[in-house]
């Protein structure tokens, strides 16, 4: 009988979901007081793995914890990924500690991402964020920005507390807003010396600029300012249909094997945390 030959040639392809590879921090840059971006690479020099907009990583510090964040730099980017995070905490203090050249876990892509290639391809896009939800949409936008043929008309809504607390805000005046056919708006909640832009919040601005229901939207900001944003977006003629958020806050251990992020039927970590929001209108009043 001929020996049985057992193929070895993929054994070492698989990788584990819940191992962190060993990744580098090679940038730190101060967005506001409380928030920071961090650029990461592998150990390699290389990107970790590759993932779409919406999309989500944990990162692991040895002895402290780990969490997950939105990848917040696009796609297109084939040289590092970037995380802005909010100092909210034990692991975000730690993070916030760290200096170019320590090094970190990682592990992802996890979640399902903005339908950059199918139900946004060649539509006007209207992108709505408060605080720190630009973090998510600004992975997204960048993939549009690159992409520009694919897509029609672009309108950026975004505002936080202040002016101090506007992230990415260099990256939206020197880029964002020399873009031909994109707008974008900036409010801060109230008035602020040196500031001469809108005041007011998000909800009511959106109201004030009266968008038409000709675009999709994307929304990413409190829970809160979700409500409200989707309730002026309803009264606006806008269909839930077309109109989407993402609910990565949710997320724990990002595979589906730790039922935090259970919602009804739905697991946030693998049937999200990309929803549209009439899905999520199926869904329990739990968030």
């Amino acid at each position: 009988m001929a020996e049985e030959h057992i193929c070895t040639c993929h054994a070492n392809d698989y990788i584990d979901p819940l191992l962190p590879q060993a990744a580098v921090v090679t940038n730190v840059r101060t967005d506001t007081p409380d928030v920071k971006t961090f650029r990461v690479v592998g150990k390699d020099g290389g990107i970790c793995f590759d993932h779409m907009p919406g999309q989500c990583a944990m990162l692991t510090l040895p002895g402290v914890g780990e969490a997950m964040f939105s990848i917040t730099s696009s796609p297109t980017n084939t040289e590092y990924k970037e995380f802005s995070i909010k100092r909210c905490g034990v692991l975000t203090d730690a993070l916030h500690a760290m200096e170019e050249g320590q090094e970190i876990g990682i592990r992802g892509p996890y979640g399902k991402p903005f339908p950059v290639e199918t139900a946004f391809k060649g539509q006007n896009l209207l992108f709505i964020a408060g605080g720190i939800g630009i973090a998510p949409l600004r992975s997204v936008i960048n993939y549009v920005r690159d992409n520009r043929q694919n897509y029609g008309h672009v309108d950026v809504l975004y505002g936080s507390r202040s002016a101090n607390d506007l992230v990415d805000y260099k990256e939206m005046c020197d880029e964002w807003m020399k873009e031909e056919d994109f707008n974008v708006y900036l409010t801060i909640d109230r008035e602020q010396e040196g500031w001469d832009g809108h005041v007011g919040f998000v909800p009511a601005y959106l109201k004030e600029l009266a968008f038409k229901p000709d675009c999709t939207a994307i929304i990413c900001g409190p829970p809160i300012m979700i409500k409200f944003v989707l309730a002026a977006l309803i009264e606006m003629g806008f269909s839930k249909t077309q109109v989407y958020t993402t609910l990565e806050l949710k997320m724990k251990c990002g595979v589906g094997k730790c039922g935090r992020c259970n919602i009804g039927s739905k697991y946030v970590c693998k049937d999200g945390p990309v929803f549209r929001c009439d899905e999520i209108e199926e869904l329990p009043n739990e968030y």
